[in-house]
């Protein structure tokens, strides 16, 4: 039975290695830049921090709208292309976030332009879970995907564990020879 069992996980573990091949090394390969993205600055640009001055209010939403069309490499000109704002009152600093990917850090205090720089983050998340490539990938390739990933897991303990019972079996066999 162990040997008929370890014979049907190899072959298991072969065949839904080959079919999940591609999406678990994109999914493997995109999650170690995202693992690593806050020390590197290519994937996601580092937070700026301003003394927080708690002695003054944040500006308003009509001067960060006015900041962030002040730095042009950005192309934000209007509120239609942000897609979210990142308050950081702590550290003074209110990062805006385009559409088209590029952040721009603002001094939540005085409204200066502290960095503009291009945000890769989202896109390689977008990457990793699948949405990036098609409406359904991340429901429909992705996910079983994972699954699929499992199973090879399971697979590769049955092995192990076979293989493991049997080098056992045959070395106390040995030793009852050898007595």
């Amino acid at each position: 039975m162990p040997n008929k069992l370890r014979k049907i996980s190899r072959q298991l573990h072969l065949w839904i290695t080959l079919s999940v091949f591609i999406p678990v090394v994109i999914v493997i390969g995109s999650g170690l830049l995202l693992q690593v993205k806050k020390e590197v600055d290519w994937v996601q640009p580092p937070t700026q921090k301003v003394t927080a001055n708690t002695s003054t209010a944040i500006i308003s939403a009509e001067q960060i709208l006015q900041s962030v069309t002040a730095a042009p490499q950005a192309q934000l000109s209007q509120w239609e292309d942000i897609d979210r704002l990142d308050i950081r009152p702590n550290k003074g600093v209110i990062k805006v976030r385009g559409n088209n990917h590029w952040e721009v850090q603002l001094n939540a205090y005085t409204g200066e332009v502290l960095q503009t720089a291009y945000r890769r983050a989202d896109t390689i998340e977008s990457i990793h879970d699948g949405s990036w490539f098609f409406e359904g990938a991340k429901l429909y390739l992705f996910l079983p995907a994972a699954i699929l990933l499992l199973i090879i897991w399971l697979t590769g303990m049955v092995m192990l564990v076979t293989t493991l019972k049997s080098k056992y079996r045959k070395r106390q066999a040995r030793l009852q020879q050898n007595t």
